[in-house]
């Protein structure tokens, strides 16, 4: 069943055309692929990106926060990139292009997230604290992509690369995986050893 992708804020999709648009933004050091490139490139598949501070915080359901919105770029029917614009208190702001395995691995679950029998609202959710990200698929297809509350039916898909030990694009109940974590960060901060 298709997902069904939020749209982005207007600004926030100036911004990532306006850097597009920027010789200096796309030619910069760390995005070797988009310099190498002629373009035009085309920002596509916007997916908000919450981060989940505290893994571990007391009880009640975990929330994140709206971090910022990020793009596929595409150039001649390909994903060569992703482009993220974030929340200042001036309004939406372009933050960086990226490329890399997490961009792939994104591209990935999404595609294996078309064919679910559930339709979904994908999102992106980052876990600092365990240097993981992964797609969230919001149980409520028409929800608000900004609101933060993680639903009993939510799925994570860890991106690769994944922590060690955690299976990447396998889908996980957020009721679940998000308790495995906590255990696994926990004992990690017991014995002193990285989660």
């Amino acid at each position: 069943m298709p997902l069904l992708v939020p749209p982005a804020p207007a600004p926030a999709l100036r911004s990532v055309l306006t850097a597009l648009g920027s010789p200096t933004a796309v030619h910069e050091v760390r995005t070797p692929g988009l310099a190498a490139l002629p373009g035009p490139f085309e920002p596509e598949l916007p997916l908000p990106v919450h981060v989940l501070d505290a893994i571990d915080a007391p009880a009640g359901a975990p929330r994140t926060r709206l971090h910022g919105w990020r793009f596929m770029i595409r150039d001649e029917g390909r994903t060569v990139a992703a482009a993220e614009a974030v929340l200042t208190a001036d309004g939406w702001a372009f933050s960086h292009f990226s490329e890399g395995p997490y961009v792939a691995s994104a591209e990935l679950a999404l595609r294996e997230a078309e064919s679910l029998p559930v339709r979904y609202q994908p999102r992106l959710l980052s876990i600092p604290e365990m240097y993981m990200v992964t797609l969230w698929l919001h149980e409520n297809p028409a929800a608000d992509a900004a609101d933060g509350a993680l639903g009993a039916g939510d799925l994570l898909v860890p991106l690769a690369p994944a922590p060690p030990g955690i299976a990447a694009h396998r889908a996980h109940r957020a009721a679940e995986l998000l308790p495995a974590l906590t255990l696994r960060l926990t004992r990690a901060r017991l014995l002193g050893t990285p989660a």
